[in-house]
């Protein structure tokens, strides 16, 4: 569990686009603050501070400190939580299945 919470954080960070500067001003915590638990130094947040990190990402706290319970909480980003697993699944394929993939998804959806 080692650098689970700095891992999980910076993941959803990247998949919600997020810049640390615009979670700190959704959340009205300093971003040095936000910088110290994505750090080498692996500094956890108290669980207050967990809980306003996990309700703006529209994660778990579970899923932030452990990696398990992918459990979304219903927030703005509810309909998205159908592709959530999917994004899981295209992490695991090679550039080359990645290409094919968005050939095919892109194919089918201006078939409409």
């Amino acid at each position: 569990m080692e650098g689970c919470f700095k891992k999980n954080l910076r993941d959803e960070l990247d998949y919600l686009g997020l810049t640390v500067k615009e979670l700190s001003a959704r959340i009205g915590i300093p971003k040095p603050t936000l910088d110290c638990y994505l750090s080498s130094r692996q500094t956890m947040p108290p669980a207050d501070i967990a809980v306003k990190i996990a309700r703006a990402l529209n994660v778990s706290v579970e899923y932030l400190v452990t990696g398990n319970d992918r459990k979304i909480v219903p927030h703005d980003y509810e309909e998205y939580q159908p592709f959530r697993f999917l994004l899981d699944d295209f992490k695991k394929l090679n550039e080359s299945q990645l290409e094919m993939l968005s050939t095919m998804v892109h194919a089918l959806a201006e078939q409409k």
